[in-house]
């Protein structure tokens, strides 16, 4: 542990030399290959379809899930994830959370035990209602839980890409591992915080993807912006339960990876789960909408495992249950606001134990 611990030290003190590998084409994980290319470090790029290594290197873009944007030369996609992995002092995971654990396992062999991984992945699996940093602690044995990290926060990859100014924020255990990807993140467009609150902020990332389908079907349903405003309220209070009981510091949620990424995915027009839900509020069935596109509405495969793991700890979450049971169960929209409305009456503010509100 000690040796790992000086190469963290080391790290910090070559910062412009550090090796990168980025696992994950779609536009968040090419939005971030690309930020960390533009910034100067050569980055191998591991990217599933061949159709899109084909785009990066022939055309310098991503033409099926980040169009329009030019990509920087330092990006060498690949297919060989053992090229992506070996020797490289950070792995920055990107992979749909569904297809975590098979990746994980595929480059567990390669991976330098002196690494620092890095989840940018939100979901939460559903098999075992594991975050993406447990599904990686679990498959990647030999990272000890220090070198592992999340970074979230509000965040869409276009405008990241275009430069907008963003903000996020980065989780570990270890201030050291969190404090070395800020300064490898930080740039004058896209400034990044540090936390400790690992849980907590997985699972902000993750949860509010259910809540913006439920937003998305508030304004499918055209119920105005009074109801979108009490839905995304009590939808926070819902991670914020959830949370506590596993563990999470309540104040994590009143941050960039709870209301800020809640604010962002519920009301921005470049979220998918928002597009989700709205086009389900609009009367189209969910298999029809998930054919319609490439892209990966991370929240339809979590609103599963969050219903899931409500029940099994008993956590009140009712807007994420009426996500669940309109996806899986054919619940009307209709009917589940109606649901919604009219339950038992009740005080705003629990005692900030975890408690029913």
């Amino acid at each position: 542990m000690e040796r790992k611990q000086m190469n963290q030290a080391v790290l910090m003190n070559r910062l412009n030399d550090v090796k990168i590998g980025v696992i994950g084409g779609g536009s968040w994980g090419t939005a971030l290959a690309n930020l960390l290319g533009t910034k100067g470090y050569p980055i191998d790029f591991w990217v599933f379809e061949e159709e899109i290594r084909r785009q990066i290197q022939d055309f310098r873009e991503n033409r099926v899930f980040l169009p329009g944007v030019v990509l920087s030369e330092r990006l060498t996609p690949t297919g060989d994830i053992r090229e992506a992995v070996a020797g490289k002092d950070i792995v920055l995971m990107v992979t749909p959370s569904h297809v975590m654990r098979e990746v994980a396992r595929l480059m567990a062999p390669y991976v330098p035990d002196t690494a620092i991984v890095v989840s940018a992945s939100k979901g939460i699996e559903n098999q075992t209602f594991m975050t993406m940093s447990r599904v990686l602690a679990q498959t990647l044995t030999q990272i000890p839980e220090t070198q592992l990290a999340v970074l979230s926060g509000p965040s869409f990859a276009r405008e990241v890409a275009q430069q907008s100014p963003t903000v996020v924020t980065v989780a570990s255990s270890a201030l050291s591992t969190a404090t070395l990807i800020q300064h490898v993140f930080a740039t004058p467009f896209f400034r990044v915080y540090t936390h400790n609150d690992v849980i907590g902020v997985e699972l902000g990332g993750s949860v509010k993807n259910v809540i913006a389908i439920a937003a998305g079907i508030i304004d499918g349903l055209r119920l105005g912006l009074n109801t979108r405003a009490a839905l995304i309220t009590r939808g926070l209070a819902e991670i914020r339960r959830l949370g506590m009981k596993l563990g999470a510091n309540p104040h994590t949620f009143a941050g960039l990876a709870g209301i800020g990424d809640l604010l962002l995915t519920c009301t921005g027009d470049l979220s998918r789960n928002h597009t989700v839900g709205k086009k389900i509020g609009e009367g189209k069935k969910l298999s029809e909408i998930l054919s319609e596109t490439r892209m990966v509405a991370e929240g339809v495969k979590t609103a599963e495992s969050v219903y899931h793991l409500s029940c099994k700890l008993s956590v009140e979450m009712p807007i994420a249950s009426a996500v669940y049971h309109i996806l899986y169960q054919g619940l009307a929209p209709e009917k589940a606001v109606y649901q919604l409305m009219t339950r038992d009456l009740k005080q705003e503010i629990d005692d900030m134990t975890g408690a029913e509100g």
